[in-house]
């Protein structure tokens, strides 16, 4: 071996382990979800956008893992484990509800940054909005509270609408429950009957829109759920197909064919749940960040849809709208 190649040799050598601890130093963040990566590619987006804008790029300076119940939340326990098991640095609940309590369940030590519409105190997720503590924290969005502003759009579009579905997922009870009570007084105000609606499963979505035609209801009103969010079109579609005026939580909805959209904007709260993370691999207690709300919301028509049911949408509501979809 020559002069040169021995230099060679040496740097090489030396090299290699500091190469070895950057490589090991990059932060892993585990992102569980009910969904599926197709339904959710607009928030994971959104959450990339939070990120940067906290220092942290995947790929460069970052790896996310991503684990996906594709709308089977008896998969989450086993999903959440895996990244525990992985040693991730912060855990992500990206699927509503059930995700962020198995999340909750699964570690006490790594920092879980969660993306929610239910009572947090209520469901045990954290004690106290304000000082979290422990190693859980995250967002909060409004389509809980929306329920009644939804049920005042099917009064504006069917004033004389009386007997109104509400499709919701019985296999999240805490949301679902809890969606289900918040319209209570509102229907009762605006002389509405609620009818309750149930589906989990592919098979229970043909159901319950059977049912919903069988007992000529005038309107449906979707609860917020991921298993509803990883079937906008065919949801969309069930609702042309009985021909039955529906309000949907997200955008997705109305351009799979949908009639209207009002509820959180799902880029926001998933670019502010990118954000805490950023925060918290930069050195930020979970437990120090309060939890924060997300309240921009979307009003989305779909014109073409309306004139397929023959509704027409009153210059009010038009004017009102953030986007409308002719």
């Amino acid at each position: 071996m020559n002069r040169r190649e021995f230099v060679l040799t040496i740097l090489a050598l030396t090299a290699w382990p500091r190469a070895a601890v950057t490589q090991q130093s990059t932060p892993v963040i585990g992102f569980l979800s009910s969904a599926s990566p197709a339904e959710y590619k607009i928030r994971v987006t959104a959450f990339h956008q939070g990120l940067k804008e906290t220092g942290y790029i995947e790929g460069q300076n970052v790896t996310i893992e991503y684990r996906w119940a594709e709308g089977d939340n008896s998969r989450l326990r086993m999903l959440a484990t895996e990244l525990v098991n992985r040693q991730v640095a912060v855990l992500v609940a990206g699927g509503g509800t059930p995700a962020a309590l198995i999340a909750k369940a699964a570690t006490t030590t790594i920092p879980v940054v969660f993306a929610v519409a239910v009572d947090l105190v209520e469901a045990g997720l954290v004690p106290n909005l304000n000082k979290p503590g422990g190693n859980l924290t995250g967002i909060s969005n409004l389509n809980l509270q929306m329920g009644p502003k939804k049920l005042e759009v099917v009064r504006e579009l069917l004033p004389a609408a009386t007997d109104v579905g509400v499709l919701v997922n019985p296999s999240s009870p805490t949301i679902s429950d809890a969606f289900v009570r918040e319209l209570q007084p509102a229907a009762k105000s605006m002389g509405m009957q609620l009818h309750v609606l149930y589906a989990s499963k592919d098979d229970e979505l043909e159901h319950a829109f059977s049912e919903l035609s069988r007992r000529k209801l005038n309107a449906l009103v979707v609860g917020p759920d991921v298993f509803f969010n990883t079937h906008t079109e065919k949801i969309a579609a069930l609702s042309l197909r009985y021909a039955v005026p529906t309000v949907y939580n997200y955008r997705p909805f109305v351009a799979a064919g949908g009639l209207v959209t009002y509820g959180s904007d799902e880029t926001e709260y998933y670019r502010l749940a990118g954000i805490y993370t950023g925060r918290i691999l930069r050195g930020d207690k979970p437990g120090d960040l309060p939890v924060q709300q997300s309240t921009k919301v979307q009003l989305i028509i779909n014109l073409k849809t309306a004139k397929t049911l023959g509704i027409a949408v009153p210059l009010s509501l038009l004017g009102r709208a953030d986007e409308v979809i002719d």
